[in-house]
């Protein structure tokens, strides 16, 4: 009897990072509105077969969200969430750089686009994380009328970007 009373106050202690309901509902609404802002992004990225698309960035802007949620639990100063900050920014250049591919023969560099909406999935997955709804969704509509309108009108008014990304890299 002894034994199963120490494993099950140890599940127990194991799990005892929200205290209460309100606490709990605050993290479910925030992680879950991080994916769901990020997976925004990742639907427009799959409907245009990119290399990112919905679970990639599903899971940045998660994660993202995730890193400055514990912390935050933990009563992390501004000095201990400004390094995970940091790290977080980094670790998302390096993904960011896996979807870019210069392809050799005519110098174009592929991915861009993506690399750069994987970087905001994670920026609004911060946003998310530190409670700023209001600033995640308008982030996300921001990046989605950049992703999904500026391509038409940049089609209609034929700007130059063939040949701006076609030049040595």
């Amino acid at each position: 009897m002894e034994f199963w009373h120490v494993v099950s106050a140890t599940i127990g202690a194991e799990f005892n990072d929200i205290p209460n309901l309100t606490e709990a509902t605050r993290d479910v609404v925030r992680l879950v509105f991080a994916a769901i802002f990020g997976g925004i992004l990742g639907f427009d990225r799959e409907m245009k077969h990119k290399t990112a698309g919905l679970r990639t960035h599903m899971l940045v802007s998660l994660g993202a969200a995730l890193f400055i949620l514990i912390p935050l639990q933990s009563h992390a100063s501004m000095q201990d969430m400004s390094r995970v900050l940091q790290g977080l920014i980094a670790g998302i250049g390096f993904l960011g750089a896996g979807a870019i591919i210069k392809v050799v023969e005519n110098h174009e560099a592929k991915g861009l686009t993506t690399a750069a909406s994987l970087w905001m999935a994670a920026a609004i997955g911060i946003a998310m994380g530190m409670g700023h709804g209001m600033t995640a969704l308008l982030a996300t509509f921001l990046a989605l009328i950049i992703l999904s309108v500026i391509p038409v009108l940049e089609k209609r008014i034929g700007t130059r970007k063939e040949t701006l990304y076609k030049s040595d890299i």
